[in-house]
């Protein structure tokens, strides 16, 4: 993997360039990676994949920052899905307002035709350069002949284009389901387990809270059936997402993920993990007492079983 200015034109190999931003690395993106990957293997060179951090959005939006941008994939978790697909060079270009007001020109000069590119794959909507003024359809003319192209059309689902935007309303809604067809795997987020109230071992269902480790989009508040990932193991669990309002009268800034795993009891504070939401079972609520809560929980544990049961392994 090569960040910005960590690289000499001169030590690439010719290579098939993959170029976007790729939050989500959904299936509209692998489709161009794995275009980009065909075509590689035909020219008998290299893959490479370039992608942008952060968000156009977060340097050019005026109400717009870093610290407000929410992201399906956080840099290093899109860097980790990027890098199943197996390329053989993952350029990670910062995005700047230096290099937001490069030409379109100068900016395929740069990163493309000095990487030794003999062809550049990219989604319809594409765009490089100052203003977004390069396009697929002006990338002929910018290549100066110095490299070909294949340009991938809207990838659809249920007649809706797939979109980072799309999924992210999906996410938000706790529509899960709908969330992994368009991922093509289920939404996770990656976190470090956190000590909470405890509450949980007092009632029978000892829960890890879970501190995101990045601005990830945040589920819709309520409970779901999950896998978390402990050490190396996936371990079925039921995780909920909000503000305990049976127990607080005031709302926390931020919702609490809470995650109940089945039939364990270790110590994990401290472990990085990951959370998988496989599927939303109900919203919160709150409760008149904690034997109404308990009973709830139980209920919500076998749903969460009998979904996760049903999964191949």
């Amino acid at each position: 993997m090569y960040h910005q200015n960590e690289y000499k034109a001169s030590s690439f190999p010719e290579m098939v360039l993959a170029l976007g931003y790729f939050d989500g690395v959904h299936i509209g993106h692998q489709e161009v990676i794995r275009t980009a990957k065909q075509i590689a293997v035909q020219k008998g060179c290299a893959l490479g994949v370039m992608t942008f951090h952060p968000h156009p959005k977060a340097v050019l939006s005026p109400n717009a920052t870093e610290a407000n941008m929410r992201y399906i994939t956080p840099l290093s978790h899109k860097q980790s899905q990027l890098e199943n697909e197996n390329p053989d060079y993952l350029f990670i270009i910062h995005f700047d307002s230096a290099f937001a007001k490069l030409e379109p020109q100068e900016f395929i000069d740069k990163y493309v035709i000095e990487l030794q590119a003999i062809h550049v794959v990219a989604g319809f909507d594409f765009s490089y350069g100052r203003l977004g003024k390069g396009t697929m359809e002006t990338l002929p003319f910018h290549s100066r002949e110095q490299f070909s192209q294949t340009t991938v059309s809207e990838v659809k689902q249920n007649g809706d284009k797939i979109s980072s935007t799309l999924i992210k309303n999906h996410i938000e809604l706790g529509q899960m389901n709908d969330v992994k067809m368009l991922l093509g795997r289920s939404y996770s987020m990656r976190g470090t387990v956190e000590q909470g109230e405890q509450r949980g071992r007092t009632i029978g269902f000892p829960t890890a809270n879970i501190q995101p480790s990045d601005a990830y989009v945040m589920p819709a508040t309520g409970v779901y059936a999950v896998q978390m990932k402990v050490k190396k193991e996936w371990l079925d669990g039921v995780c909920n997402i909000g503000y305990k309002p049976t127990f607080h009268e005031d709302k926390p800034n931020n919702p609490i993920i809470e995650v109940h795993i089945f039939d364990f009891n270790n110590d994990i504070y401290g472990e990085d993990t990951e959370v998988r939401f496989v599927e939303y079972i109900r919203p919160e609520a709150k409760f008149e007492n904690v034997e109404e809560l308990i009973k709830e929980m139980n209920k919500d544990a076998e749903t969460a079983r009998n979904i996760l049961g049903s999964l191949s392994k």
